[in-house]
Formats: C-alpha cells, structure tokens, sequence
C-alpha cells in the first residue's frame, strides 16, 4: 500500500512539475484528485507531500517567468515576450503569497535575466541582427525593473528605446 502511495504521488509530481502555463491550476487539480475526487485516492497527504507538489508548481511556475527573458527563445513558437514575462512574475507571486511561500528569493533571478536579456536584445539591434521584440511599454519595463530592484547602473544605456509598444 505504501509503495502505492509513492508511485501515485511520484506521478502527479510530474505532471505539476511538467504542466503546461498555470502549474497553480494542475497543483489544484493534483490536489482534488489526491484528496477530494470520490474516484480518487482519497489520501491525507503530509506536510512533506503537499510541500513537494507546491515546490513542483513553484519550478514549472519559475520556469514560465525566466522563458520569456531568454534571448535564445525570442524566434520560437513558445516565446510570449517581456510582457508576458510580467505578467507570468505577477502570477507566480500571487501563487507564492496564496500558499504562504516568500518570492523573494526569485527576484535576484529574474532581475540578472532580465538585464541580461536588454543587453543582448540592444547589442542585436544595435548591430542590425534584429528588430527589437520587447513587447511591453517603457513604462510597464520600468516598473518591472523596479519592482525587482535591478541595478539602474547595469541597465543597457537607452533601453527604453527598445521598447516597440507606446502608452
């Protein structure tokens, strides 16, 4: 019974950890399925193992955020850019503050990949390799820079130019 337990559980974590572009809603279901679902396990899951499952939505959710700040996927299908990136943050913090877990660890992480991204993004641009595909307003990027607390002095000179949507 118990190696029941682990196999089940050892599989939903990989489909949260594995899900698609809301891991908080595949978490949900997870946990209906495992707890709630009258066809479903029925289990109590512990402490450890309702930790484990948020930790995989947190990394799927991680994951989300930092794919639209890396330049390697701007001419890809997945790539959303720097707005959606944004908004992804704003998501993965909310799920963080709704399951009690502080994000702030993640700032650090995605304030260097964003600077890295406006680095690489006005170095092609400025040697005519691309157009830019910052997606977002200057303002709406300012924010985001602030609000991750990024080194205006490690900011690309006139990266707002690299901004293609206007207020």
């Amino acid at each position: 019974m118990e190696d029941e337990r682990i196999l089940l559980l050892e599989d939903e974590l990989l489909i949260v950890r594995h899900s698609g572009e809301i891991p908080e809603i595949a978490l949900r279901s997870t946990l209906y399925y495992l707890c709630e679902d009258p066809e479903g396990p029925q289990l109590i899951l512990s402490n450890e193992e309702l930790v484990a499952l948020q930790d995989a939505a947190l990394k799927r959710s991680r994951e989300i955020v930092l794919r639209d700040l890396d330049p390697s996927n701007r001419d890809l299908t997945l790539y959303r850019g720097v707005r959606r990136s944004i908004y992804n943050w704003h998501r993965h913090q909310a799920f963080c503050k709704r399951i009690k877990r502080s994000g702030k660890d993640f700032h650090g992480v995605v304030g260097k990949a964003l600077l890295a991204f406006l680095e690489q993004e006005k170095e092609d641009v400025i040697s005519g390799n691309r157009v830019s595909c910052v997606n977002c307003t200057a303002d709406e990027l300012q924010y985001f820079i602030g609000v991750l607390q990024c080194d205006p002095g490690k900011l690309p000179s006139d990266w707002q130019s690299l901004c293609r949507c206007r207020v």
